[in-house]
């Protein structure tokens, strides 16, 4: 069985750097050698970015797609009624943000529910417009020899409004679009909270996965804090399944970032990984 990749979600870790770049070198002296860059946007033009990636010797193994306006509550446009356009402009950018980078994976962002609407009265709407969008990305990733991605987002802690909570949710919309380029990305502390039933999720949804996303639950610290979840054992299933994509390190750290890194130094010195960056 071959030991699982893991990767540093930036937006989250090692925010103890000013600049996203500093962040990169900070998780390759860690020992990571992937990293997730969620919203790099505003970070940094995409070739500055690739050489600061580059000169970590970090690999990058997603980003989103632009989340639209924040200032007024947007988390992403796929599923958003009559903003077909800036879903397509935003795709634009991540895909040419994800080409320079080297970036094979794109976290296609379903958006939430309109302010005072009623989840029920806007589902159909909201899905078919997801579709719609999915289509469109697709057909586009393929030619970009892409994969893109539908994350649920629980909606009982972190965004009651998002439109994507479950998976049984994001995997019947991936097999209404019907496209090879689209997979599941599974966060577990999502699916925990929302429908628990780890083990079988994992196994039933296996085929579907393209990315998976890791913290502990409550608190949405490292996997070995206090919580819920045994990632002992969650490692163990996944790498009896021989699941080859990365796993993505999407927490908050409890103080420091490095010195909450003893859970990933264990699991990559069992397996002869271990690298501390001296």
């Amino acid at each position: 069985m071959a030991p699982l990749r893991l990767a540093a979600n930036l937006a989250w870790l090692f925010q103890e750097e000013a600049t996203l770049a500093g962040r990169m070198e900070a998780a390759a002296r860690a020992g990571f050698r992937a990293a997730e860059l969620a919203f790099p946007y505003a970070q940094g033009a995409p070739e500055e970015l690739r050489a600061a990636a580059e000169g970590a010797g970090l690999e990058v193994v997603l980003l989103n797609t632009p989340p639209g306006n924040q200032d007024k509550g947007d988390m992403g446009l796929g599923a958003v009624p009559g903003r077909q356009p800036e879903f397509q402009e935003a795709l634009a950018l991540a895909v040419k943000y994800a080409k320079e980078l080297k970036c094979p994976r794109i976290h296609i962002m379903a958006g939430r529910i309109p302010m005072g609407a009623e989840r029920e009265a806007v589902s159909a709407q909201m899905e078919a417009t997801f579709i719609e969008n999915l289509r469109y990305a697709a057909d586009i990733l393929v030619q970009e020899n892409l994969i893109g991605l539908l994350e649920p987002i629980n909606s009982r802690i972190t965004d009651p409004r998002y439109f994507l909570t479950t998976p049984q949710q994001a995997v019947a919309i991936l097999k209404k679009v019907g496209h090879p380029s689209l997979k599941l990305q599974l966060d577990i502390f999502h699916c925990q909270i929302m429908d628990g039933n780890l083990t079988q999720n994992l196994e039933t949804y296996f085929p579907l996965i393209g990315h998976i996303q890791i913290a502990q639950v409550p608190g949405r610290h490292e996997p070995d804090s206090l919580g819920e979840l045994n990632y002992s054992y969650l490692f163990q299933l996944l790498e009896s399944m021989d699941y080859s994509g990365y796993i993505g390190c999407e927490y908050k750290p409890k103080g420091d970032t490095l010195k909450g890194l003893g859970w990933a130094h264990k699991y990559w010195g069992s397996h002869g990984l271990l690298h501390d960056g001296s």
